[in-house]
Order: structure tokens, then C-alpha cells, then sequence
């Protein structure tokens, strides 16, 4: 018997639609880069894009368990010297980007700096509000909050 691979071409990706207000970031993230990645299928092979496209909605309602929304530290680099720079998940709620706790959280649970794990990030639609651009894809609305109790909080 030989193992299956899926090829290119034999890929059908769907479209997903996932309601993020109320959502813990963390298990909403770990959900999303499986989805994107493909590892949900039985036909699932890591050196082929079989992921879905995602789409999220209410970016901007997503919550934190414990005090990770004041506590919580995220760094980056200028590639300066002296240039670290550091932001709260807190400051980026309530700021011009609040989609980007979501991206960040998702960017980071898929493989690392390779053009396979770009194509999957890509698949990733984020938006603050409830309105979406991708309605002619006729996607498929998922309720994350209702697979498991501690999906969603307050």
C-alpha cells in the first residue's frame, strides 16, 4: 500500500468565515494556523499548500485570559542599535490596527521564513469589524465558540 501525497492541482481550497468577538486569542490563533496550513485534512502533506482561506471577523473583541492583556509583551527590532521596541496587546486593541494581535498570533504558530509557510500566511483575511469583502466566495461560517467551552470568555 503507498502513501498518499497530494498533489498541487488536486487541491480544493475552501472559505471560512470565523465571528473572533469573545474569542481567546491564543486557542482562536492555534485554530486558524491549522486551518490555513491544512492539517485538518486526511489528505494533509507538508510540502503542499492544502489549507483553507480564513477570513475573521470582530478582530477588535478578541480577548485574553488572565492579565495577558496589560502584562503581555510584544518586541520587535528596528535593526538599529538601541532599537527594541516594545507594545502591549492592550495598546493595539485600542489602537489604529487591532486586527494585528490576530495576524501577529497566527504568523508566529506557522512554520518559519519559507515561501510555502508565506503562500498560507497570505490565505489569512483579518478584519476589525463585521464586514467583509468576500462574499462571492460563498464561505462557510464556522462557531468556533461553541467547540469547546473554554473557546470563549465573558
Amino acid at each position: 500500500m503507498k502513501t498518499y501525497t497530494a498533489k498541487p492541482a488536486d487541491v480544493e481550497n475552501k472559505w471560512i468565515v470565523i465571528d473572533a468577538e469573545g474569542a481567546v486569542v491564543g486557542r482562536l490563533a492555534s485554530f486558524i494556523a491549522m486551518r490555513l496550513r491544512g492539517k485538518h485534512r486526511p489528505d494533509f502533506t507538508p510540502n503542499v499548500d492544502t489549507g483553507d482561506h480564513v477570513i475573521v471577523i470582530n478582530a477588535e473583541k478578541v480577548v485574553f485570559t488572565g492579565n495577558k492583556r496589560d502584562d503581555k509583551r510584544y518586541y520587535r527590532h528596528t535593526g538599529h542599535p538601541g532599537g527594541i521596541k516594545e507594545t502591549s496587546p492592550a495598546k493595539l486593541l485600542d489602537g489604529r490596527f487591532p486586527e494585528r494581535v490576530i495576524e501577529n498570533a497566527v504568523k508566529r504558530m506557522l512554520p518559519k521564513e519559507s515561501p510555502l509557510a508565506r503562500k498560507q500566511y497570505s490565505k489569512l483575511r483579518v478584519y476589525a469589524g463585521t464586514d467583509h469583502k468576500h462574499e462571492a466566495q460563498q464561505p462557510e461560517v464556522i462557531d468556533f465558540k461553541s467547540m469547546n467551552s473554554k473557546n470563549a470568555r465573558g
